[in-house]
């Protein structure tokens, strides 16, 4: 792929490890609220409601706080645990504020960041909040790797909707023919990137249902087969 000019990286999920991170967050934050919660037995509920939530977000059917507050709610109420509205709202401001106090990325993040870094221009492409994502970055120590990052708050959309890729295109001085998108998303980073003409390689460690012809791997250093 040697027209390949500029690499467009998602974030969470992609080579910020978010589950590993949240995890340790909510560990932390039960202890912290001295709160009687099997962890493991929250989580089971937590991540497939927060991929729900998510959703809605990128959909615009509901807006950044109402995401974080339900989630949590909902996550709570799945296991019987009886908590009232202002203690979800503490939770959720702690959440944001001592998540990025924990910054484990994929196996073989910076490895292949160090590898690409020297021969193509890289950015960042998500959905996440602005106050965080620069934290994640720079505490996880990725971000010296990436010349631009654009993100969904700075757009007012978020992907798959063209307009966040086109920001970021231009943002870059990038071209969708000298450009890819590599994200864990098949929706929004895939999909999205593939629909307005710009090529995608689909990270997928879960080894979740693609589509036949999109270009995946499962581990990060696999990028080398395409890059």
């Amino acid at each position: 792929m040697k027209h390949i000019k500029h690499i467009f990286f998602d974030l969470d999920h992609t080579l910020w490890d978010f589950d590993k991170n949240s995890k340790l967050t909510f560990i932390y934050l039960f202890e912290k609220h001295k709160l009687d919660i099997d962890v493991e037995k929250f989580l089971e509920g937590y991540e497939v409601i927060n991929l729900k939530y998510w959703k809605l977000y990128r959909e615009d059917k509901i807006n950044k706080d109402d995401l974080r507050f339900n989630r949590l709610k909902e996550a709570l109420d799945v296991i019987n645990f009886d908590a009232s509205d202002d203690l979800i709202r503490i939770l959720s401001e702690d959440y944001i504020t001592y998540l990025t106090q924990y910054n484990f990325l994929f196996d073989g993040t910076l490895e292949i960041l160090e590898y690409l870094h020297t021969k193509y221009h890289l950015h960042i492409l998500t959905n996440g909040f602005t106050e965080v994502q620069s934290l994640k970055m720079n505490k996880s120590g990725i971000a010296k790797y990436f010349k631009t990052i654009t993100d969904a708050e700075m757009v007012g959309v978020k992907k798959p909707n063209p307009k966040i890729f086109n920001f970021a295109l231009h943002k870059a001085e990038a071209l969708k023919t000298n450009s890819i998108m590599i994200g864990d998303s098949l929706e929004a980073d895939i999909l999205g990137a593939i629909d307005i003409g710009l090529d995608a390689i689909f990270f997928n460690p879960k080894n979740k249902e693609s589509q036949n012809g999109i270009k995946t791997v499962n581990h990060l250093s696999l990028i080398k087969t395409y890059l």
